[in-house]
């Protein structure tokens, strides 16, 4: 073989390295961008796959923004949900809500139910223009709370509602909240990070350990909120849109007596109930993810037959 030959196999072997390693790094990353909503800067994280069979809009839960939970990054390990939601041909976006993440607090300091569902509309208004389709809303947690609320006051972008690690009881009633003076901006701490993980040999301590990392760096204060009082408006009966009700075997957030009420209540018949086998509460970064991903496209799928 010549040198000019061996050169350029050469040559051609590292600028195909090269675009592959480019192209990894590019997936590696969420895409920023910044949703207005009543004057004050959303930010919305992008990974989007060319001709999608379909959009998905994630919330995430009460004390820790999207990248952590949607888009965590592990060298050697696939966890971000963003990515699986990608590689099932979805196209995923996923908010900050107001003082999570990128997104800064309001002059108020506070976050409530009802502005947090408005905030969801506004970016359900966005993306259904940008992208020219109905938006399946999934929200964990507390943002399946958020997501609920914003679905029976906002339906019109929607095309289904995803509730995982729904924390709300039957019967609950939230006493009013009219706290006074400013909000306490509490630090988080690496044990309430950590504090979902509790069932062993479900994930990689490695994978903890940057769940944490990730976490307090996009979270350092605690988010606070007031008019709790405003949760008291949810009711599956006025869900008008498809649900999937997502649960994970040993969250201890989600009863099951609770959701066989809100799934007996739900008026749409376009409905499903999935338990996640040996899983908790933060099964969406755990051994259980592939079924919870599996779950939610197969619904959606299931909705177009």
């Amino acid at each position: 073989m010549s040198v000019n030959l061996k050169t350029k196999r050469l040559l051609a072997v590292c600028v195909i390295g090269f675009l592959v390693a480019t192209n990894c790094l590019a997936a590696d990353y969420a895409k920023k961008q910044t949703v207005i909503a009543d004057g004050h800067p959303i930010a919305v994280w992008s990974k989007e796959v060319p001709n999608p069979r379909g959009i998905i809009l994630l919330h995430h839960g009460r004390t820790w923004s999207s990248l952590p939970d949607f888009d965590l990054q592990v060298q050697g390990e696939e966890l971000s949900v963003m990515d699986h939601f990608n590689e099932a041909g979805f196209s995923v976006w996923a908010m900050d809500a107001r003082g999570y993440g990128e997104t800064p607090r309001d002059d108020s300091g506070w976050n409530t139910p009802n502005r947090a569902a408005k905030d969801v509309s506004i970016v359900l208004d966005w993306l259904s223009r940008e992208t020219g389709r109905k938006v399946h809303l999934w929200g964990w947690s507390m943002g399946s709370m958020i997501s609920q609320l914003a679905t029976q006051q906002y339906p019109q972008h929607i095309a289904s509602l995803t509730l995982f690690g729904y924390p709300l009881k039957h019967n609950f009633v939230y006493p009013e909240d009219l706290p006074t003076g400013q909000p306490p901006r509490k630090p988080t701490t690496a044990k309430a990070a950590a504090s979902d993980f509790l069932l062993p040999g479900t994930i990689s301590q490695k994978a903890i350990d940057e769940y944490v990392r990730h976490s307090l760096r996009a979270d350092p204060i605690r988010m606070d909120w007031r008019y709790t009082h405003e949760y008291n408006q949810l009711a599956a009966a006025n869900i008008s849109v498809p649900v999937l009700l997502l649960q994970a075997e040993f969250d201890p957030l989600a009863k099951t007596a609770s959701h066989a009420q809100l799934f007996t209540n739900l008026q749409n018949a376009h409905k499903q109930w999935v338990v996640l086998k040996n899983a908790d509460h933060a099964a969406l970064l755990e051994s259980a993810r592939g079924r919870l991903i599996s779950a939610s496209t197969a619904f959606y799928d299931w909705l177009q037959r």
